[in-house]
């Protein structure tokens, strides 16, 4: 396993607060399959933190980074 041993997993409550928005919006992105990754076990959902950082992480933009447009 290459994760560690301790599973650091949030609520929806605490997910939204880390990402800034509402617990409504996370249910309405897991219903449309998108947003970060999730754990459900019966009526409960959890997000780990490193699916949470990998999530923000390929959400950053880069200004200095110039745009290609493919046509």
């Amino acid at each position: 396993m290459t994760r560690n041993s301790t599973i650091h997993s949030l609520n929806e409550k605490q997910t939204a607060k880390v990402l800034g928005i509402a617990v409504q919006t996370l249910r309405n992105w897991r219903h449309q399959r998108k947003g970060p990754k999730y754990i459900k076990m019966g009526r409960s959902v959890r997000y780990q933190q490193d699916d949470l950082q990998e999530y923000i992480d390929r959400k950053r933009i880069d200004p200095e980074k110039r745009w290609t447009w493919v046509k």
